[in-house]
């Protein structure tokens, strides 16, 4: 009698270890996948990264690690025990029973699950991801609430229709304080999503840039391109990525916010940042002694509007408020709004008026527009730190609106350089042929924008000359008759920028004249096009 009993708990054991399966979960995404590709060294050794630079091997997601907050969360799930995990597939390997694994397709964060036993695999992949894909398609139409008429009103709206929400952009913040938005309930979908990066305040020199300094300026602002309330507000790029940096100290007016500003810019550009937002501007100080003039807002003066510039140069793409002294005896934009290199954003109200605080482009502006774009900026939706759904006023607010709607249409469109995406956004502006001082080009459709960039004929590089080479006076610049407008960049040969400017068909003419006699490098873009070119300024 002893033999059989043995043998039953034999098979018992064996029957109870084979209803165990193994499967891999594939994860949706990974944290901080942009930031972490632009600083290799977060996630590999050096070592690696050189050997990957000798063999010209891409630093790519595939190297980015596994997301541990979703590996906590599958430990806790019933059933289910942890085995191994893959930065490279993005995959978990677990253990548990069919059911319990089966289940973990509900999660947000999984894409699918791949059983070792492929006989389960027509559920994995049939009927479980089938409805995975079904409740997923049915969160991609927001209702706005709220925000629906500053969404509408730039066409961000469509965009977001197209599944174009951000998702893929990195985006720095520079403002005054960004108390609660660990916490709130308005940015509970961001940090869902791992898209609340880190910051840093430059102000008092702490990681801690969440914290009360006085104002609550930055979580307004940045409610208006991240915060989603479900039928309430719905921001105009609630899956892009930011980093919150904190250079305003909303006790004081001096000239060292304009250096905590440019050290925050050069941090975000070391992060890999996409886009810069900056609800800031620089015109008079506590100290009268440092004021700046209304003439001085030219593009050249001021060190924030010099360090925007920097930052452009090196392919973030700078949004700023105009500034809101319209109706002020001051009247034109601050610093950096000044600068020919950034997108500086007016006001308008909900009729898409202009908006008489909005600062206005002057004669200090030679050569380029000042506004470049308008936004609504007069009765904007916002969440305050409270949470709570407010209405605020202010070129603070039509600048991350554009912003978040930029962002959007870049994820359509990635192959556009910053400079593409500035002109697409003028181009498709309400008074593209007919800019003022007021709203600058006007009010864009950024869907129009979408449409344009992808409707761009090919174009031959080769089709960009300059003439004549060297050159004393005037130097000729040819574009392709498909392309409507350029911008030009000339530096000298210590690498400092000594002109920018637009060109058209039209207007295509350079002087030189005022140049000194040497080398200069010269470069034309267009569209998603651009040429450098050597050119001579001769002395005779």
């Amino acid at each position: 009698m002893k033999k059989p009993i043995a043998s039953l708990l034999f098979f018992l054991v064996i029957n109870i270890a084979f209803a165990q399966e193994d499967a891999w979960v594939y994860l949706t995404d990974k944290p901080n996948v942009t930031a972490s590709i632009a600083n290799p060294i977060s996630i590999l050794s050096q070592k690696a990264i050189d050997r990957k630079q000798n063999h010209n091997v891409a630093i790519d997601e595939r190297d980015v690690p596994v997301n541990e907050s979703y590996i906590s969360d599958l430990k806790n799930q019933s059933g289910i025990v942890v085995m191994a995990k893959s930065k490279w597939f993005n995959a978990i390997h677990v253990r548990g029973l069919e059911a319990d694994i089966s289940a973990l397709i509900n999660l947000d964060y999984v894409e699918y699950i791949d059983f070792a036993n492929n006989n389960l695999n027509i559920l994995s992949r049939g009927i479980a991801n089938i409805n995975k894909n079904h409740i997923e398609e049915e969160t991609i139409t927001f209702t706005y609430g709220e925000t629906l008429n500053q969404v509408e009103m730039i066409n961000a709206d469509n965009l977001h229709d197209a599944d174009y929400t951000g998702e893929g952009i990195t985006i720095a913040v520079m403002d005054s304080g960004f108390p609660n938005v660990d916490t709130m309930g308005a940015f509970q979908r961001l940090r869902n999503n791992n898209n609340l990066l880190n910051g840093y305040d430059f102000v008092d020199r702490t990681t801690d840039v969440y914290a009360f300094t006085g104002s609550s300026h930055g979580t307004k602002v940045l409610s208006t391109m991240a915060g989603f309330v479900e039928n309430q507000f719905v921001g105009t790029a609630p899956d892009a990525a930011y980093y919150l940096f904190r250079t305003e100290d909303s006790s004081a007016e001096n000239p060292v916010e304009e250096s905590y500003w440019v050290e925050a810019a050069e941090r975000a550009d070391s992060l890999g940042v996409d886009i810069i937002n900056t609800s800031l501007g620089y015109t008079v100080f506590d100290n009268p002694n440092y004021n700046y003039t209304p003439a001085d807002m030219n593009g050249q003066v001021a060190f924030i509007t010099k360090g925007a510039s920097i930052a452009a140069e090196k392919g973030i793409l700078v949004v700023v408020s105009a500034g809101n002294s319209g109706s002020s005896s001051w009247q034109t934009v601050g610093a950096p709004a000044d600068s020919p290199n950034v997108l500086s954003i007016a006001a308008v109200d909900a009729d898409e008026n202009y908006v008489a605080f909005s600062s206005q482009g002057s004669d200090a502006q030679v050569g380029y527009v000042k506004p470049d774009v308008a936004a609504k900026g007069g009765a904007t939706s916002v969440v305050n730190q409270l949470n709570n759904i407010v209405q605020n006023n202010g070129t603070s607010f039509s600048a991350p609106v554009m912003c978040g709607g930029i962002a959007s249409l870049w994820q359509a469109i990635p192959e556009a350089s910053p400079t593409d995406i500035m002109d697409f956004v003028r181009q498709s502006a309400s008074q593209f042929t007919t800019p003022d001082y007021f709203l600058g080009y006007g009010i864009p459709d950024l869907d129009l924008a979408r449409t344009m960039a992808l409707s761009i004929p090919e174009v031959l590089i080769e089709d960009f000359n300059i003439q004549p080479n060297p050159v004393r006076h005037e130097l000729n610049l040819s574009i392709p008759s498909s392309v409507h407008r350029a911008e030009i960049v000339i530096y000298n040969q210590l690498g400092q920028l000594i002109l920018n400017q637009t060109i058209t068909e039209q207007s295509n003419i350079i002087n030189v004249l005022d140049l000194a006699p040497g080398l200069y490098l010269l470069k034309i873009s267009a569209n998603k096009y651009s040429r450098t070119f050597k050119f001579i300024r001769s002395s005779n």
